[in-house]
């Protein structure tokens, strides 16, 4: 008797273990993807703010170019 609750506790032992390094690892690629997605997004926004200067900047300068022919056609 004593032998078989040893080999149940045993079993039981093992089966929560893996259970729990089953979830642990789902856990990691969880926290991993959403890691992914943050750098993702961020890649993105920084893509956006960057195009948004570059327009910018290029509206700058067409607006000091058309000055500087405003004031040679004088």
């Amino acid at each position: 008797m004593m032998r078989k609750v040893l080999w149940a506790v045993a079993l039981g032992t093992l089966l929560a273990g893996t259970g729990c390094h089953r979830n642990t690892r789902e856990r990691a690629e969880d926290t991993a993807e959403k890691a992914g997605d943050k750098v993702e997004d961020t890649a993105e926004k920084a893509g956006d703010k960057a195009e948004d200067a570059a327009e910018t900047a290029g509206d700058k300068a067409e607006k000091a170019g058309d000055k500087i022919e405003d004031a040679t056609d004088d």
